[in-house]
């Protein structure tokens, strides 16, 4: 059976733990080369664990929301391995949960550099390359179901992820007839190194039953299962998919609050 990625070069930021290393490892089983960029030197280990595997791939110590940094992730691509076939713009911060009227201009302005400046700055630089180079592609963004409506997330974090998911849709736009696709995922509650407080407190009081019961499936995900998505977005599998944002969230988008309920018992 072909692998799914197999002679493609992906670029992956937030690559260091939780959503980016799983779709590393992943990408790379199904034979994508990889640039790899993360803040924090925890990129290393993660191309480390993909080298270990059997993959190929360069890690880069970035910041996602410098065009510089940006720029030199595709460069790196191009250069190491000759093309560039998919870009995945993870990485992400929460920022808080500050609301409107306590939160600073300064905080706002740092969450939406690094969630939506760089998403944007990731489809400047690798869908031009892409573009360029005629083969097509696939650019990903990591959005959230914050970004879909609210009650997910901080004021300022769940604005920037609104902000990728047009952004998805105005990108697929502006890159008509170029055969580059873009899309976004958005995750619901998932363990991820952002979440990772949130779950460790959840353990230390023995209550993680609790994490993700306000979705359908009363869980919370498991970053593997957010990277499935991405590969099957970032792959031929998806070839007619373009501008989409998809959410990934035990089906919590999709109803507003209510009372559940139960069998045998009457709606109020």
């Amino acid at each position: 059976m072909t692998r799914r990625l197999e002679n493609k070069v992906a670029i992956i930021t937030g690559a260091g733990s939780g959503i980016g290393r799983a779709s590393a490892l992943l990408f790379a089983s199904e034979g994508a080369k990889l640039v790899l960029g993360d803040k924090t030197e925890a990129v290393f280990e993660t191309a480390r664990q993909v080298v270990a595997a059997g993959g190929a791939a360069t890690a880069l110590q970035i910041d996602a929301g410098v065009e510089a940094d940006v720029a030199r992730l595709v460069a790196t691509a191009q250069s190491a391995y000759g093309q560039l076939d998919v870009a995945f713009a993870n990485a992400g911060i929460s920022g808080g949960m500050a609301s409107i009227f306590d939160a600073t201009p300064e905080a706002w302005t740092e969450v939406l550099r690094v969630n939506l400046i760089g998403p944007w700055l990731m489809i400047k630089h690798a869908g031009k390359a892409m573009a360029d180079a005629g083969r097509g592609g696939a650019i990903v963004c990591t959005a959230s179901v914050a970004g879909i409506r609210s009650g997910a997330g901080g004021p300022a974090y769940s604005a920037s992820k609104a902000g990728v998911i047009n952004l998805a849709m105005v990108a697929a736009q502006q890159l008509c007839d170029t055969g580059v696709r873009v899309n976004a995922i958005c995750p619901g509650l998932t363990e991820t190194g952002m979440t990772l407080p949130t779950f460790d407190y959840a353990r230390d009081k023995g209550v993680t039953h609790k994490l993700g019961r306000l979705n359908p499936l009363r869980r919370a995900a498991q970053p593997d299962e957010l990277a499935q998505v991405a590969l099957f977005l970032a792959s031929d599998q998806a070839s007619y998919v373009n501008g989409q944002a998809i959410a990934v969230d035990g089906g919590l988008s999709s109803s507003h609050p209510v009372t559940r309920q139960l069998p045998g018992q009457t709606a109020v």
